[in-house]
This record gives structure tokens, C-alpha cells and sequence, in this order.
């Protein structure tokens, strides 16, 4: 990946992390693995989130699921 792109991509999960951090979630954790996580707990906001992103061509089919990282969440301001 060019330098171009991964200032770009950097820039993206910057904005994900602040979005998720603004929503009260982990500073450490991905919106996309909390929603993961929220939409097999079945939360309507997830699970309309998770759908929202599946059909996004850059993101794919499932990409909640597959971004579901166990470890990251537990410093969340709001627990889920």
C-alpha cells in the first residue's frame, strides 16, 4: 500500500474509533466489532448498523462478525 493510501486508511479508523469513543464505547475497540458483539446480543442498533455496513461494497457480507475482537470493549464509558 502506497503512503497515500495508508495516510487515507489511517485518517478512516481514526473516525471509527472517535465515532465509537463519541458514542460511548472503548477508545481501543473498532464501532464495527461493538456492533458485532451488540447484534449477537440482538440490539436493534447493531444489528441495523451491521446490515447498513454489509452492503457497503468496501466493507463486504459480514463484516461485523469478522471484525469481532474479544479482547477489546472493557474500558467502554457506557457498557453495552
Amino acid at each position: 500500500m502506497n503512503w497515500l493510501k495508508r495516510y487515507a486508511f489511517n485518517w478512516l479508523r481514526l473516525g471509527d474509533v472517535a465515532l465509537n469513543v463519541a458514542t460511548g464505547g472503548d477508545a481501543n475497540e473498532m464501532l464495527s466489532s461493538r456492533a458485532g458483539k451488540q447484534m449477537l446480543k440482538g440490539k436493534r442498533w447493531a444489528c441495523v448498523l451491521c446490515r447498513i455496513l454489509d452492503r457497503i461494497p468496501f466493507f463486504g457480507p459480514g463484516h461485523c462478525l469478522k471484525s469481532i475482537n474479544p479482547d477489546d470493549g472493557a474500558n467502554a464509558t457506557i457498557p453495552d
